[in-house]
């Protein structure tokens, strides 16, 4: 594994004291999250935050829940770097039963990560940060048929995500990467990449199909765009248009254990809105089944099919980043939100589990009271939107 970039400066923060320093009254905005579910039924949840936008300074969030998502910690683990920025978490149960928790960070540019190694622990113990590759991971890593973990981690064509033009001249080789481990994530291969038309900030996710070969799902301008890998992930296709549609936001697919595809995606949007999950019983080909989740104004979900049965999601509303006062922060919703359903649920398009909820809130800012009172002082709102 290629550690040049790994320096040793401590990223990762568990202590109480420093805590409390990252309580829902100490952020102004929150988004972008992920979800993980333990074999006992414990939920994590992993957002960022810090300062009053996507900049540096931001940082990574970490709370949980042990009863089912009813009600959830203040943060339990902090990931941030002085004078850089950490963002773009994610969370994933690999096939030991470890919790990965992975994100970015600027200005060097790197994937780390940090392992839990018994999430269901009392006492929860971190292991040491480490890199991973370069540069973002959106979205959750797969375990292939062959036991290899595929992690699908892009460098973005542009919006690169430090506030300069610096990173571009760095980088010649741009796409949606493909690193492979064979180890356990002891070491990391990297395989080869996508390039598909249009691509916008990437958040890739990767399918093993029935026939064994791999197809990559790209975020583009005109929705989802596609790829085909036939030798495991060394190779790529040309790209090809899913049909999917979306208003170039994150989605999240996954195969689950029915065999069916779970697609959770914008469904007959006019921007952000219609949140659904839909499910295909002929490998993406079509999407028969659906349950709307959310019509409001939402974005970027992530999901995880837990022991239990039950499919959790998670998703932001109104982040309360980019936005020109407090007036207008306090006025939004700043929520981080989940749902707990089930295939049945979504074939029916109703719930249909007694035990499944929709809108459930797991995080919301009220109030602040944070130790800049005037943290719009210096804002240039021209320079940078929203991803």
């Amino acid at each position: 594994m290629d550690i040049s970039l790994l320096e040793e400066t401590i990223m990762l923060y568990t202590e109480t004291k420093e805590l409390q320093k990252y309580r829902a009254s100490k952020r102004l905005w929150q988004g972008i999250p992920s979800i993980e579910v333990t074999k006992r039924g414990r939920i994590f949840l992993t957002f960022y935050s810090g300062g009053v936008k996507e900049e540096i300074g931001n940082y990574v969030i970490v709370i949980k829940s042990d009863d089912g998502g009813n009600h959830f910690s203040e943060p339990i683990v902090i990931v941030k770097e002085d004078n850089g920025r950490c963002f773009d978490p994610c969370l994933w149960i690999d096939s030991l039963g470890e919790l990965w928790l992975t994100w970015a960070k600027c200005p060097d540019d790197g994937l780390y990560a940090s392992v839990c190694r018994d999430p269901d622990a009392e006492e929860l113990v971190w292991g040491e940060e480490f890199l991973v590759g370069h540069n973002v991971m959106m979205n959750k890593p797969i375990v292939v048929k062959s036991g290899e973990w595929l992690f699908p981690i892009a460098v973005w064509n542009d919006g690169i995500r430090v506030l300069s033009e610096e990173y571009d001249t760095k980088i010649t080789e741009k796409g949606s990467f493909v690193y492979a481990t064979n180890d356990c994530g002891k070491t990391f291969q990297k395989l080869g990449f996508a390039d598909v038309k249009d691509r916008h900030y990437d958040e890739h996710m990767i399918l093993e199909m029935k026939d064994g070969s791999l197809r990559m799902f790209v975020r583009t301008k005109y929705g989802i765009g596609a790829s085909n890998s036939y030798d495991g992930g060394r190779s790529w296709s040309k790209d090809f248009d899913t049909g999917y549609g979306g208003p170039c936001s994150r989605f999240h697919i996954t195969r689950l254990r029915s065999g069916r595809i779970l697609l959770i995606n914008h469904f007959k949007f006019s921007g952000r809105n219609n949140l659904t999950a839909m499910l295909s019983e002929d490998e993406g080909k079509t999407f028969p089944y659906k349950l709307l989740l959310d019509e409001r104004e939402v974005s970027y979900p992530d999901a995880k099919e837990a022991d239990d049965g039950f499919i959790y999601v998670t998703y932001d509303r109104e982040r309360g980043s980019y936005l020109s006062n407090m007036k207008e922060v306090m006025a939004s919703a700043r929520e981080i939100l989940i749902a707990k359903i089930t295939e049945e649920d979504i074939i029916s398009g109703s719930l249909a589990n007694t035990n499944s909820y929709l809108k459930k809130i797991a995080s919301k800012l009220t109030d602040y009271d944070g130790e800049d009172k005037d943290p719009f002082h210096e804002l240039d709102f021209d320079k940078t939107k929203s991803v």
